[in-house]
């Protein structure tokens, strides 16, 4: 080896411990950074030893598409169990004491009690007061059900707006990525902010990728719609101001193609903005629906109907009243809102009302009172309205529940239908947490920093340096020994 040779070996390793040290360093710097891929010092053989010909990134495409794809997964199914949390949270939370179930048993107790003392009006002052906290508490839910609806309408705005400013973002990311590869430069920088979007976007959205030339990424939902190309393609949705049972709310769309909801409390919603989709227009007005058919039960079970034999006069609502027609609700047929609606009688709320109406008969009028002889002992109307809560009826089959129940058993199975979907989403929602787990275990295991692999390397990057300042100092005193023979 000449002496040019090894000055000109040394600088190489110089030059390559220079470069190494400040990639060990950067990556040392990100350790803690989720979204920062491991970089590394890519060495080729060269005259005069190694030479660092570019930096890689350890990406691994798989496993981030098995992350990606997790991540949208995993976010569908916390956001329906979220809206499931809070309509269980609208019925007293795990005892369900708020419930329409649990209320109509409190009034079914104190009507069996009036039955038994039917003339102390104390007691039926206590029926009305119980049969109030039935409708209001229908009213309530029915109230909290459409803001549930109304918010999930809001968030969905939200999430279109934050998944447009995203695309937008991704673009001026992706036209880096694309114009450092054109030139040859170091695109790894565009890209760790490339994928970190991508994540993002997929929170919102489902979506796979595909890479182009030049590194140019094109994205589509998981429904098959372009959603980058070149540049985003628009996200629509118009809002709806205010919500009630007969809302129908507006869809998303993207690239034109609306956007489909969930289904399934194991929800197949990839993405937050299909899984609010799905509580907007499926979850919530399917749990309206029982409501109302609940409301429904209710003032068939205490309707008044002629006592004459044949009867005349029409079976109108008498405790229950509220329905839109006027009326008696349709039999078997959702009336949307009624839970909403339904009421006490004012005819007997007192102090301007009479509870005896209840016993005797006659809130319509005097042609419907049955206790004729105004005994303050008669418990005969009491007591069919204590069985007409065991009285099957129909209820309608869009309900999930349909079919001939009673009124007090559709109420205990709406209630074991929301508890059903609540606990089959909680563990669908653990066990995508686990899964997203394991995927994002996986991708830092290929693609993360390990700080005792880069300290490991560093003192490897300082031998090197030793070993190339050793050199440099031996011919520099061969130098020195050449000149001083020379002179």
């Amino acid at each position: 080896m000449t002496l040019s040779s090894a000055l000109n070996t040394a600088q190489s390793v110089f030059n390559n411990t220079g470069i190494q040290s400040g990639v060990a360093s950067k990556n040392i710097a990100n350790a803690q950074n989720a979204n920062y891929v491991r970089r590394s010092a890519v060495l080729t053989s060269s005259g005069n030893g190694a030479l660092v010909v570019g930096i890689e990134r350890s990406q691994n495409v798989a496993l981030q598409r098995q992350t990606i794809e997790s991540s949208s997964i995993y976010s569908g199914q916390a956001v329906l169990l979220a809206g499931l949390e809070e309509m269980k949270s609208l019925m007293g939370g795990n005892d369900y004491e708020t419930s329409p179930h649990a209320l109509i048993g409190n009034l079914r107790n104190n009507l069996q009690t009036w039955a038994s003392k039917p003339n102390e009006s104390t007691l039926g002052a206590t029926v009305v007061s119980t049969a109030q906290d039935l409708a209001k508490g229908l009213n309530t839910a029915s109230n909290e059900l459409q803001a549930i609806r109304n918010r999930a309408d809001d968030e969905i705005a939200q999430s279109v707006d934050s998944l447009n400013a995203l695309l937008s973002q991704f673009e001026v990311a992706n036209n880096k990525v694309k114009q450092e590869v054109a030139v040859g430069g170091n695109p790894n920088d565009a890209l760790d902010e490339r994928d970190t979007l991508l994540k993002q976007i997929s929170e919102i959205v489902g979506v796979n990728s595909s890479v182009r030339e030049n590194q140019d990424m094109v994205l589509y939902t998981s429904e098959g719609t372009t959603l980058f190309e070149t540049g985003p393609r628009t996200v629509t949705f118009a809002p709806t101001v205010a919500y009630s049972a007969a809302t129908v709310g507006n869809a998303v769309y993207i690239d034109g193609v609306a956007v489909r909801a969930g289904k399934g409390s194991d929800t197949n919603a990839e993405g937050s903005l299909q899984a609010l989709l799905q509580i907007r227009d499926e979850v919530a007005p399917l749990f309206q629906s029982q409501l109302d058919e609940v409301a429904r039960g209710l003032i068939i079970a205490f309707a008044e109907s002629d006592p004459a034999d044949p009867a005349v006069l029409p079976t109108l609502p008498g405790l229950f009243t509220g329905s839109s027609l006027g009326g008696m609700p349709a039999d078997g047929i959702v009336e949307p809102g009624l839970a909403g609606t339904i009421s006490i009688n004012p005819a007997v709320i007192p102090p301007t009302g009479d509870p005896s109406l209840i016993r005797d008969g006659g809130i319509n009028g005097v042609g419907y009172i049955v206790n004729t002889t105004q005994s303050t002992g008669y418990s005969d109307l009491l007591n069919k309205f204590d069985d007409a809560f065991d009285a099957k009826i129909v209820f309608d089959d869009g309900t999930e529940i349909g079919g001939s129940l009673s009124v007090q058993e559709f109420a205990a199975d709406s209630m074991g239908w929301l508890e059903m979907r609540r606990s089959t989403a909680t563990s669908a929602t653990e066990n995508k947490l686990a899964m997203l787990s394991r995927a994002n275990d996986a991708y830092s295991s290929e693609t993360g920093v390990s700080l005792d692999e880069e300290l490991s390397l560093l003192l490897d990057i300082e031998q090197s340096y030793k070993a190339a300042a050793k050199l440099m100092s031996t011919v520099d005193e061969m130098m020195q020994a050449l000149l001083a023979a020379a002179s």
